[in-house]
């Protein structure tokens, strides 16, 4: 087994769940984990916030015991990501940020301010619905079974979005002593938008495209999305 450890952080609403496809291939190689962040998953119970959310990605890291690791978020975990590697540099030996390289400041989160506000007033049966008709018919059931049975955290997602939205940018990346992968769905325009500006404030970051994927760039090509995180985990110089 590859000595490089590797944490998986999800996106809004899913779980770990989000990841089993890349646990399933990337174990076979790596010592390889993904956590629930709180409000999500088995955490459902525990409250939202960020500082809590870099802890349970340290403890993570420290399970594995193999040292410093490559942390991969995606979205919302991408961001957390970018504050863990703000608050623990010393346990991070790689990034990737996956559909997570927009600004979160400015007037343009404004629609985003929106769907936070309203997502509480409308049934969790009738959302969780929703999800599960548009994971169905998008994507085969090895990909996002796991997802599904885990549940979504609706209610956890204004708390999480009011505490991102204004806070990240470009300049976040300066906080990472780490390389960079910036790993994006070619489809992807809001989450993209930014991924030039965050490449540039970084001195060893890249941008890497999935051809003709979306926002959900690990469901919608997974074997690709797997392919780049194992050639970047061997890139990642040793502890």
């Amino acid at each position: 087994m590859e000595s490089t450890p590797i944490v998986l952080v999800h996106g809004t609403r899913f779980s770990a769940g989000q990841w089993s496809y890349q646990l399933d291939a990337l174990r076979r190689h790596f010592p390889v984990t993904a956590v629930d962040l709180p409000g999500h998953g088995a955490r459902f119970a525990e409250p939202w916030s960020l500082g809590a959310a870099t802890e349970i990605v340290a403890a993570a890291v420290d399970s594995l015991d193999r040292g410093p690791a490559l942390v991969v978020g995606h979205s919302l975990g991408g961001y957390v990501a970018l504050e863990f590697a703000r608050r623990f540099p010393e346990r991070l030996r790689g990034l990737v940020l996956a559909g997570a390289s927009a600004t979160t400041r400015g007037p343009l989160t404004a629609p985003y301010r929106l769907v936070a506000g309203l997502v509480p007033r409308i049934p969790a049966d009738r959302l969780t619905r929703w999800n599960d008709r548009f994971l169905r018919r998008l994507h085969p059931p090895e990909v996002v079974g796991a997802t599904i049975r885990s549940g979504y955290a609706f209610h956890t997602l204004p708390a999480a979005w009011g505490e991102v939205l204004g806070r990240f940018d470009a300049s976040a990346m300066r906080h990472v002593a780490a390389p960079v992968l910036i790993l994006n769905g070619e489809k992807d325009p809001l989450f993209r938008a930014g991924e030039r500006e965050f490449a540039r404030a970084h001195p060893n970051a890249r941008i890497e495209l999935i051809p003709r994927a979306r926002h959900l760039s690990n469901f919608d090509a997974p074997a690709v999305f797997t392919d780049a995180i194992r050639r970047f985990a061997r890139e990642l110089p040793a502890d």
